[in-house]
């Protein structure tokens, strides 16, 4: 396979020895491979763990000190580590890194989001690789991501990559036998009874999450791995066939626009309920429909113009999201009602 635009994410414990010291000798290697890639004509985007680590070998604090204020002062101080041994592992190769770091809230905002974009794009036409952490010194609990697959899962839909690489520990997603399990359709929701409930040795997240985050980028069309990073030229997987590595089918790819609906589905601030008929329209590959209010029975919360809308069936529950084209007090007057412009344009509209 060929793909132009990847998404890279390793992880704390792919990046780091027992003891929690960041690998030199490993990321040195990671960015040999990223810079062959990058030298043939990828355009590549490293989401990078590791600051936490990095910092928590520099420096000793009390005991005491709270939980987040302790990420916080170990993230500020590795975070700065973690980029000079990038940056000194880039320069061998003629290549620069920049330094990315984000928010959950970054990717919520619309504004922000396209912003964030527009830098990402023009950082990846030059000779640069930009590496993306999330803000762990600003971040609060409640706003943080998951891990850094949720991160790499929203790079991956804000620069359109055509690939999201995740790099593990082990060699993928395997059967509770061992054997390892190389292909997942994006729907199959059967893999996660293979799952077990481990979490990482040193970073947040977990293969449930892994395996969550790549089933909703090949479910946007984006080819998506979970491979063992420390196993050699790994990176390969892009140009080459290998069976070590579990392989996330794509589906059609959905417009840019679409990929930030679906990241945030989470910040919906109603609900819509349709008919049969509606549910029929929507859901039927073969047309281009678009949400009328004629189809809509019913609704539930209050919201603006372009706010996000989850829509619901009576019977099937949630079919999809969308962003409203007017405000739940106009929609209430408009309910039933034939000859209106749509509720949600089919451009805005994400079906499940």
């Amino acid at each position: 396979m060929y793909f132009k635009r990847i998404v890279v994410k390793v992880g704390t414990n792919v990046l780091t020895k027992e003891n929690g010291d960041i690998d030199l000798a490993f990321l040195e290697k990671l960015v040999a491979q990223i810079a062959t890639l990058k030298n043939k004509g990828h355009e590549i985007v490293l989401v990078s763990s590791g600051a936490v680590g990095a910092g928590r070998n520099q420096l000793k604090l009390p005991d005491k000190l709270h939980q987040v204020t302790r990420r916080q002062l170990y993230s500020a101080i590795g975070q700065v580590k973690l980029m000079t041994f990038y940056q000194e592992a880039l320069v061998k190769f003629d290549l620069f890194c920049a330094q990315v770091l984000a928010t959950k809230e970054d990717f919520r905002d619309r504004d922000h989001y396209i912003n964030m974009k527009r830098c990402l794009l023009a950082l990846l036409r030059d000779n640069i690789i930009p590496i993306v952490n999330e803000n762990d010194v600003i971040s609060i609990s409640e706003l943080m991501f998951t891990d850094n697959d949720e991160l790499a899962g929203l790079m991956a839909g804000i620069i359109n990559a055509e690939a999201l690489i995740i790099l593990s520990n082990v060699d993928g997603l395997k059967k509770r036998d061992g054997s390892l399990i190389s292909q997942v359709e994006a729907d199959d929701q059967s893999v996660y009874e293979h799952i077990t409930s481990a979490r990482s040795s040193f970073g947040r997240g977990g293969m449930h999450t892994k395996v969550r985050i790549c089933q909703q980028a090949a479910k946007l069309g984006i080819q998506a791995f979970i491979a063992n990073g420390k196993n050699s030229n790994i990176l390969d997987i892009v140009t080459q066939k290998s069976t070590r590595h579990t392989h996330f089918i794509a589906k059609k790819n959905r417009s840019g626009l679409k990929k930030w609906i679906a990241y945030n589905e989470g910040e919906a601030q109603g609900k819509v309920f349709v008919n049969q008929g509606a549910i029929d329209r929507l859901t039927d590959d073969s047309k281009v429909a678009s949400l009328l209010p004629v189809g809509i029975t019913r609704i539930e919360g209050e919201f603006k113009k372009g706010d996000l809308i989850q829509i619901h069936g009576e019977i099937h529950g949630n079919v999809g999201i969308g962003v409203a084209a007017y405000s739940s007090k106009k929609l209430t007057q408009l309910i039933g009602s034939q000859g209106s412009k749509a509720f949600v344009h089919y451009d805005y509209l994400l079906i499940h």
